[in-house]
């Protein structure tokens, strides 16, 4: 259920939670040292009245004329309470029975004690004095009497009632205020949130350039702002490849597709022989051949973006391999006078099946462009923790602004241009660096004064 309170109402409530907290026991501070206070000076006031009584009694002693004159001394301090006691025996009192026995027997002591007396709450002390040595029918000479004073504390009470009640209303007021005070500074704070939330609802597959204020937020958003643009970057760049891919693929598609639908409806338009049956149905095998290898590849590709781990590794000499290669591409090579050199040597740690499919890509592709008698060159360098194996041709030179695409999938330089002569998808460069990220490698291209030269680097795993 709280998951479903808006960020705006947890932090109103938080914050008018903190606000009642603080201010409460701000007031409850306030009132314990106004309590405090009261007791003080009740007790400085029962103090002086117990030093009043004191003197007159050692003065004049607990005689009937004394204890009038102490009755007119107190006579005009409403709210006071006095009894002298000598022994049992009760000398002098304003008042019978307001000092209740736990009081009496009580030692002396300079914090006051409470009690109630009906509706009334008493405060009180008690002391000890001694008579002075004169004659007296009610006390001896020199004998300890004991002194209790008691304070009604009424008007403290109305007084802190009266307090309380002021500091209640005023912390109901603190406290709305603070809740609505909160919620405007939540609403504010939280307010490039919303503005963000806008440029994200107006972010479509036709309007990813839309991007996060990130200079019109505060600090604590400016980082969640950036990785949103980052991530809609990202996003963009993917979209883009992703339309891209898919146009080339329906591109790719289209013919052989094309080449099918026209050759089988040829067919069955007339009657024909049995060879000519046969020789639509070889070329129709050839169509779904490529069809076949293109979706394999295309399959291919796809394990290798959610990442593969190498199914069967082992040393793998890398000249051996490139010189299997030779063998198996001699006759192309032949046709075209095209002469296949190596140079160098080197062991890395593979799957063999799939670093010769990449060296065989480069190879192929490298025959499939090269001019007649020109000269395939394979050459091998081992430096500490990497391994090379880079192969050059002649022929064209390749624009630099399409050096980095050229790994893409379907690209090609010249998009009018067409293959009928070659068997390949236009995966292989793909599948070559798709295998070198498998191996922790990287494959790379240059293009200069007409060489061409695609490099595999088996970074980390050379077997020396």
């Amino acid at each position: 259920m709280f998951q479903r309170i808006s960020l705006t109402a947890r932090l109103t409530a938080l914050y008018t939670l903190v606000a009642a907290l603080v201010l409460v026991g701000l007031g409850v501070l306030v009132t314990l040292v106004i309590e405090r206070h009261f007791v003080e000076l009740d007790r400085d006031y029962l103090k002086d009245k117990i030093a009043l009584i004191r003197k007159i009694v050692q003065e004049t002693g607990p005689e009937e004329p004394s204890l009038r004159q102490l009755g007119r001394a107190l006579a005009y301090h409403h709210g006071l309470f006095i009894e002298l006691r000598q022994g049992e025996q009760v000398v002098f009192a304003t008042r019978e029975g307001v000092f209740p026995p736990s009081v009496r027997s009580a030692d002396a002591s300079i914090v006051p004690t409470d009690w109630s007396v009906g509706d009334q709450t008493l405060r009180g002390m008690n002391a000890h004095v001694v008579a002075p040595a004169a004659s007296a029918a009610s006390a001896l000479p020199g004998q300890s009497m004991q002194v209790l004073v008691a304070l009604d504390t009424a008007h403290h009470t109305h007084f802190m009632h009266s307090l309380i009640q002021t500091l209640a209303w005023y912390l109901l007021a603190a406290i709305s205020f603070s809740g609505v005070l909160g919620w405007w500074a939540a609403r504010r704070g939280l307010h490039p949130l919303l503005i963000m939330k806008e440029r994200a609802l107006n972010v479509t597959g036709q309007r990813l350039d839309q991007r996060m204020p990130v200079e019109a937020v505060p600090v604590e958003f400016a980082d969640l702002a950036q990785s949103l643009n980052n991530m809609l970057t990202r996003l963009q760049a993917d979209f883009a490849r992703l339309q891209e891919f898919s146009s080339d693929l329906a591109h790719e598609l289209r013919t052989p597709i094309n080449n099918l639908l026209t050759q089988t409806q040829v067919s069955l338009a007339q009657k024909r022989d049995a060879e000519a049956y046969r020789d639509i149905l070889a070329s129709n095998a050839e169509e779904f051949q490529r069809l076949a290898r293109m979706v394999s590849d295309m399959l291919f590709l796809a394990k290798t973006e959610h990442g593969i781990e190498l199914p069967n590794p082992e040393v793998i000499s890398l000249d051996l391999e490139a010189l299997d290669l030779f063998d198996f591409y001699d006759a192309v090579a032949d046709e075209k006078r095209i002469s296949l050199k190596i140079n160098g040597q080197a062991q890395v740690m593979g799957d063999r099946l799939m670093v010769r499919r990449a060296i065989s890509n480069l190879l192929s592709n490298a025959i499939r462009h090269s001019p007649a008698e020109a000269e395939v060159l394979v050459a091998i360098k081992e430096k500490p923790g990497e391994t090379t194996l880079c192969i050059t041709n002649s022929g064209m030179t390749i624009a630099t602004e399409f050096l980095p695409r050229l790994f893409d999938r379907f690209f090609r330089v010249d998009k009018s241009r067409s293959h009928p002569e070659s068997d390949g998808t236009g995966l292989g460069l793909s599948i070559t660096q798709a295998i070198m990220t498998a191996h922790g490698g990287t494959a790379s291209v240059t293009s200069v004064q007409g060489k061409t030269t695609f490099c595999l680097r088996f970074q980390g795993i050379s077997t020396k």
